[in-house]
């Protein structure tokens, strides 16, 4: 199984910490993000990533080297940010051959259960699955509205007028075919660009583990008592 794990931003929220690493490298409970991610991997049968770099490539690059665990990492180095969307379209031909494929923003610590996701996205006929989680902060997110047979009846990126709570993870499962609809701009936002071509012909899927964002000092915080309390647990 093949993943797409975006991990190109910069992580200017974050500063000063990502004054000398990248966002997928800052450590929660004494480990970086990315590694919270392989082992994530590892444990739903992800076998080959590809992983868009732009801030500090070579700190990942080397990570991977020493933590990769036996998985197969491809890097897509972008001198100029192509946006979510434009990573993906330029990579296409990493999963032309595959029936389905997880794409992944990495800014999010999570232990999503992806082998559940995938049962349910294969379940349903439909070429495009989001993973969906219940938002406070509705204006700051992607919101969808879904039917009574999860299908999205509606997606709007960071609405003014939000119709609900619903919001997208950035945990998907996709057809290659999908790619082909990405628009060749510049700068291309799977959110803006993508998701809303996909309206009632996509499935929405409630997350019930752990999931934050970390981009912020704030949930950056939350995020070190949480999950230490969740790893101890285990």
């Amino acid at each position: 199984m093949k993943a797409f794990l975006l991990a190109a931003g910069l992580g200017t929220r974050l500063k000063p910490i990502t004054d000398s690493i990248p966002k997928c490298l800052v450590p929660i409970c004494e480990k970086p993000l990315l590694g919270w991610w392989i082992e994530l991997f590892k444990k739903h049968g992800i076998s080959e990533v590809l992983i868009n770099l732009h801030h500090f490539p070579e700190k990942v690059k080397e990570y991977v080297k020493l933590n990769s665990s036996g998985i197969k990492f491809h890097f897509f180095y972008e001198e100029t940010l192509l946006g979510s969307g434009g990573t993906l379209r330029e990579n296409k031909d990493f999963v032309k051959n595959e029936k389905e494929f997880y794409i992944l923003y990495a800014d999010n610590l999570t232990n999503v259960d992806l082998s559940a996701f995938l049962r349910f996205h294969r379940s349903h006929n439909n070429f495009f699955s989001m993973g969906l989680f219940k938002t406070q902060n509705p204006t700051a997110c992607g919101i969808a509205v879904i039917d009574k047979q999860g299908i999205i009846t509606d997606f709007e990126e960071k609405p003014k007028k939000p119709k609900s709570n619903l919001a997208s993870a950035g945990i998907f499962l996709s057809s290659p075919e999908v790619l082909n609809l990405i628009p060749k701009f510049e700068i291309t936002d799977v959110g803006f660009q993508l998701i809303p071509k996909l309206v009632n012909k996509m499935n929405g899927w409630n997350i019930n583990q752990y999931l934050i964002d970390i981009g912020t000092h704030e949930n950056l915080k939350k995020a070190e008592v949480e999950w230490g309390s969740l790893i101890n647990k285990n």
